[in-house]
């Protein structure tokens, strides 16, 4: 079962950097690296650069380029909204979002409520799915901003954002969605929609890391979390990455031809390898099955196992996965996601993602199906009841592991 090739399918993580992108990229770090804001002729080029970057992810959004602020990626447009929405004083505000979001939301809101804000946590259903009649019951006079997740990173669950997004306008409430994996997946024209505010990461759709955006609609306030230079038109300080905004708006570009073509490549691997497993793996389920979900994204239950051993074993056979959002690996706790579809379960310490991106190949999914479920047999047959705690459980598992490979 041993292999010297890396199989990557965790691009719900990250993503492979576009050659394209690089190239375009290189020169930012070493001809043309004069700062944007200064007034000569040579900065000029980082200027113009960042311009045309601006245009290629407006294209890319179905929106204008002033709407655009480059930010330092997802969790940092993230926070800029909810740090502007409670602005000056977040005691007396109320905020709806969900339970499944990703930390980059959830962690702020938790404290927010710590703090005294009001925050309601909307449930999901087993499938993944909000109960939009729940969420426009929760919206208050004092509503100040609800901001909901496009698509889920663990599940690919997407939602149906322009549909909540013109319930928080006919409400009078600012509406944010998290985009960072529905980006580059899902075709968007923003200009179309009651979108307040969107958040989105280059990292997630072959640009490099360390680079975002946050879109900011026409006419909408905001107030920025970061004050400094001026830069952004005043909405965010701090002098440009220019060669990291370069590389956003190539990826853009070609994110949007990709898109534009309607090449359906990564869907159709991703469901042959996920109707292989389920025919191949007693006790396998797919989370959100029932649910409209992300192309690429495959969330797989597996009776018998637990996600870290299960991540070891495939590790050492080359293949890259994982439990959930890769902001949680190491930690002992199961999915928040899972656990809120299904809280009196076990699912959320035995399921497996399975992301798929661009540069996957037929053959790498051939390799998956077969490495896959000789893993979960091994894992099965090395289990045995009364194993004590999870913590011990997972540690005897993974030596046992490790030492069988």
């Amino acid at each position: 079962m041993t292999t010297d090739e890396t199989i990557y399918l965790d691009n719900n993580a990250t993503t492979q950097l576009d050659p394209a992108v690089i190239e375009e990229m290189l020169p930012y770090l070493t001809k043309y690296y004069g700062n944007p804001s200064s007034g000569y002729s040579f900065s000029a080029m980082a200027r113009k650069a960042i311009n045309l970057a601006r245009e290629r992810l407006a294209s890319l959004l179905g929106c204008e380029p002033t709407e655009i602020i480059f930010t330092s990626g997802g969790t940092e447009s993230d926070n800029a909204v909810i740090n502007s929405a409670l602005q000056p004083d977040a005691r007396g505000g109320h905020v709806i979002t969900s339970a499944v979001e990703h930390n980059a939301v959830l962690r702020p809101c938790q404290d927010l409520a710590k703090g005294g804000c009001h925050v309601t946590f909307l449930g999901v259903d087993k499938h993944g799915n909000l109960d939009l009649g729940e969420l426009e019951a929760a919206i208050r006079p004092e509503t100040v901003l609800v901001s909901i997740m496009w698509a889920n990173n663990e599940t690919g669950v997407v939602f149906p954002i322009e549909q909540i997004a013109q319930i928080c306008r006919e409400k009078g409430v600012m509406f944010h969605t998290d985009a960072v994996q529905a980006t580059g997946k899902i075709p968007m024209r923003l200009r179309d929609t009651a979108i307040n505010f969107l958040s989105l990461s280059a990292h997630k759709f072959h640009g490099p890391k360390g680079v975002g955006a946050l879109y900011v609609s026409r006419g909408t306030r905001f107030n920025p979390l970061i004050a400094g230079g001026g830069q952004e038109n005043g909405r965010r300080g701090g002098t440009e990455n220019v060669a990291s905004i370069v590389g956003l708006g190539k990826a853009a570009e070609s994110a949007l031809k990709y898109l534009a073509e309607g090449k359906c490549g990564v869907r159709s691997m991703r469901d042959r390898f996920e109707k292989s497993v389920l025919e191949t793996i007693n006790g396998a389920s797919v989370n959100g099955a029932d649910a409209a979900r992300l192309s690429n994204t495959s969330s797989l239950s597996f009776e018998g196992i637990e996600s870290p051993a299960a991540l070891l074993l495939l590790d050492r056979q080359g293949i890259c996965s994982s439990a959930g959002s890769a902001c949680r690996t190491g930690s002992q706790e199961a999915s928040h996601v899972l656990r809120a579809m299904n809280p009196s379960a076990d699912g959320a310490r035995r399921s497996l993602r399975f992301s798929l991106g661009r540069f996957n190949t037929d053959a790498q999914i051939d390799r998956a199906i077969e490495v896959v479920p000789k893993v979960i047999e091994k894992l099965r047959e090395i289990a045995t009841p009364g194993r004590g705690s999870v913590a011990s459980s997972v540690a005897k598992t993974a030596r046992t592991v490790a030492r069988s490979t």
